[in-house]
């Protein structure tokens, strides 16, 4: 059996090795030649999953280790009988970690107490709840809008969206990219939804780059309706605005899910797929290879620190998200058409980022109230 695997997915090799030959290949710029062979297919959203691609092979499974599957045709599988898994949920932990990053990082640099802010968070899904937990640690009042949940639960909790955009001083979007039925994604954040924000707001998206319109959220940035922003997602991704980069408060290529503990999440929830469809017994367990976590225990003397202070002290110490920002403004300094290729580059190459609960904060001087918000935001505490 030959097993197809982006080299982005971790541990691929030692995870599929016993089911077959495990062949690693470049998932951007990967064709049909390069998967013709292919009984088991595992690639990355960097790679189009279409007629084009499978055209020449006819693998019995093919997957996707990312939580989006809006590069993937599924109805073309279905329709040749090709057994598809994706990854919901793999990353999640990932962006909110992120997330929590970066509105701390914002906060401190703006001088903003997040206790007396609302938060309003469009898209409830795996990734929303976890923001929605976070922003709740953080001491914020949360809004929450999802007209699918709204729908199928009857819950007056999911609140319409104009009445978020009216009340939140920080609005962030974790929907998926839908272009069609009741509730279309593409250009969600436009010319209307930032007209109806409150002067001031934060704007942020780890979503998908197309749920906002650029020109739109450029024009509300030029004329200070907007208090900021946060952006790991572009239009015509790989390709970055640059002007728009450099206006937003951070920017990022599309790296909130990076984390080492989400890839191998996604590596392991296509190897359960991958066993059950085969009838195999699973064998490799993502224990028996994690590297151990960079910070292990981080001491935090919390003295004289609010429970914020404490927060963007250990948040920021195990993830710096001021230094992908930073790298990542180089691409302004490229010409246009290399910009592309760093972002892919950027991407690739990314370095490992271990997740919040591998780390254990021990406080010194610390309250209930500290302990509380750094369990809320993922960490062990002791």
């Amino acid at each position: 059996m030959i097993i197809v695997a982006d080299s982005n997915i971790p541990y691929a090799p030692e995870a599929f090795g016993h089911l077959g030959e495990v062949r690693t290949v470049v998932g951007r710029g990967l064709a049909a030649d390069g998967v013709a062979d292919a009984d088991i297919l595992l690639l990355r959203s960097t790679v189009k999953i279409n007629e084009e691609l499978l055209s020449e092979c006819s693998p019995r499974f093919v997957g996707t280790a990312t939580t989006g599957t809006d590069h993937v045709d599924t109805g073309y599988l279905a329709g040749r009988g090709i057994a598809f898994a994706g990854a919901p949920g793999a990353n999640a932990d990932s962006v909110s970690e992120y997330w929590s990053a970066a509105v701390l990082l914002v906060a401190a640099r703006l001088g903003l107490d997040l206790a007396k802010l609302t938060c309003g968070v469009v898209g409830v899904g795996n990734v929303g709840r976890r923001v929605v937990r976070r922003a709740r640690a953080l001491g914020m009042k949360v809004l929450k809008c999802d007209p699918p949940l709204a729908r199928r639960t009857g819950s007056s909790e999911y609140r319409p969206l104009e009445e978020l955009l009216a009340a939140s001083d920080i609005i962030t979007l974790h929907v998926p990219l839908e272009p069609g039925g009741p509730d279309p994604t593409p250009h969600l954040a436009g010319e209307e939804f930032f007209a109806r924000l409150g002067p001031g707001a934060l704007f942020i998206n780890t979503s998908r780059g197309p749920v906002h319109d650029t020109a739109a959220l450029k024009a509300a940035m030029g004329s200070g309706k907007l208090g900021g922003a946060v952006l790991d997602v572009w239009e015509g991704e790989p390709d970055v605005d640059v002007d728009l980069l450099g206006r937003a408060d951070i920017g990022t290529p599309h790296i909130a899910g990076h984390s080492f503990d989400g890839k191998v999440n996604g590596t392991h929830m296509l190897y359960r797929a991958v066993c059950k469809l085969l009838g195999a017994r699973e064998q490799w367990k993502p224990a028996d290879s994690l590297p151990a976590p960079p910070i292990p225990r981080l001491e935090l003397d919390a003295a004289g620190f609010d429970a914020q202070l404490a927060a963007t002290e250990a948040v920021l110490s195990l993830y710096p998200v001021a230094d992908d920002d930073e790298r990542f403004r180089e691409v302004a300094l490229l010409p246009e058409a290399e910009r592309g290729g760093f972002f892919a580059r950027y991407r690739m190459d990314y370095p490992v980022r271990r997740g919040f609960g591998n780390t254990a904060v021990a406080f010194t001087g610390g309250t209930d109230e500290h302990r509380r918000t750094l369990a809320g935001l993922g960490f062990k505490v002791v």
